[in-house]
């Protein structure tokens, strides 16, 4: 690339390309499970000299705290702040649930960590018409069967999707079209940027760029002499350019739907009625995914976080809707009677023998 006439327009690829990130993730989780937390500063990690914050909530932000701050630090400013300590395996175990939804939506999804992850939606799987309603979607699918926020952005490519996810957090979401995302990207610090970390930002400001407008004045050859190998990625993303791929990480596995119950729910006639509801949901993935595989799973946490799986295999695939609801009703009635409560109940299509390809990638998505 020698001069910008070189660079391709934003967006010409027709890609639709979504970022979703949890909101506050570890300490949302944590006020989810437990009540006397909700509305308060929270801290996930060590209290003692040497901890480091995991992560805060968003009422502990306002006192300035901050992941991977000394915990000393964020007590002294938040004196109110409450620790608590990472449950690492549950954080995992939500991520599954929401990786199981973006799988629905998307045909390439890559998660980038336990929180957050970009899908592809240019094929628009299920005709929701635009990729402004598939975010939303998606959006309401995490908050009904997790009880917790999820903000995304919507554009061309995923340098802007990623930098529109935060525009309106929390439970936000932006869309930004390749006729917009130019302007948006020159409005930004370039602190913000993904690629740019905070000695190169202060390097960056120490020259006079200080926001993406900045960044765009400056020939690449003088970007190159300053930046050397990074100064492409740079000076296109200055000008709203991103071409890398979404790719995904997995092989599809299972499919499976889960809820989280508000309240413990302890009356079997109550269970098998929520039962059913997570069933069909699960069926309607399983059929919109086209997954085919041979083992029905059930899950349950009980009030104690306790986490059981029953199973049922069959020698042929499950491909209709009755063999699967039938076989959850049979794993939950073996469990009665209950000796606790339960607070989350899933059901699930794994042991895949069969993967289908999604359709053809169609460019006329609206965002």
């Amino acid at each position: 690339m020698n001069d910008e006439s070189d660079l391709p327009e934003p967006g010409a690829d027709g890609r639709k390309i979504i970022h979703v990130d949890m909101d506050a993730f570890f300490a949302s989780v944590e006020q989810r499970d437990n009540p006397e937390l909700r509305g308060k500063p929270v801290a996930v990690g060590g209290a003692s000299g040497r901890g480091v914050v995991a992560a805060a909530s968003y009422e502990a932000r306002e006192y300035g705290v901050r992941s991977a701050m000394p915990s000393v630090t964020a007590k002294r400013k938040c004196p109110d702040l409450i620790f608590v300590k990472s449950r690492f395996d549950v954080y995992r175990e939500v991520s599954r649930q929401i990786r199981d939804i973006f799988a629905i939506h998307a045909s390439e999804v890559q998660p980038l960590s336990l929180d957050e992850a970009f899908l592809d939606v240019t094929d628009d799987p299920h005709g929701l018409g635009s990729a402004r309603a598939i975010a939303e979607d998606i959006r309401a699918c995490i908050k009904a069967e997790t009880q917790l926020t999820a903000s995304a952005g919507v554009s061309y490519c995923k340098f802007i999707a990623k930098l529109a996810s935060d525009q309106n957090k929390p439970d936000g979401l932006c869309v930004i079209t390749p006729a917009k995302g130019p302007a948006f990207v020159q409005t930004l610090p370039v602190r913000r940027f993904h690629g740019v970390g905070p000695k190169t930002a202060e390097k960056m400001n120490r020259l006079g760029i200080e926001t993406g407008a900045d960044l765009a004045r400056w020939p690449l050859e003088e970007l190159r002499a300053r930046f050397g190998s990074s100064a492409e990625w740079y000076y296109r993303i200055a000008r709203g350019i991103d071409e890398r791929p979404v790719k995904s990480d997995r092989v599809r596995k299972s499919c499976s739907a889960e809820r989280t119950f508000g309240q413990d729910v302890t009356d079997p006639d109550a269970l098998r009625a929520e039962l059913e509801r997570v069933s069909t949901i699960s069926w309607e993935r399983i059929e919109r995914s086209k997954f085919i595989g041979r083992t029905v799973t059930l899950k349950v946490k009980y009030a104690d976080f306790t986490l059981i799986t029953r199973s049922k295999s069959f020698t042929e695939p499950v491909r209709d809707a009755e063999t699967f609801h039938e076989a959850g009703r049979s794993l939950l009635n073996a469990l009665f009677p209950l000796e606790k409560g339960v607070r989350l109940l899933g059901m699930g299509l794994h042991s895949p023998v069969e993967q289908q390809k999604g359709s053809p990638k169609q460019l006329g998505l609206a965002f």
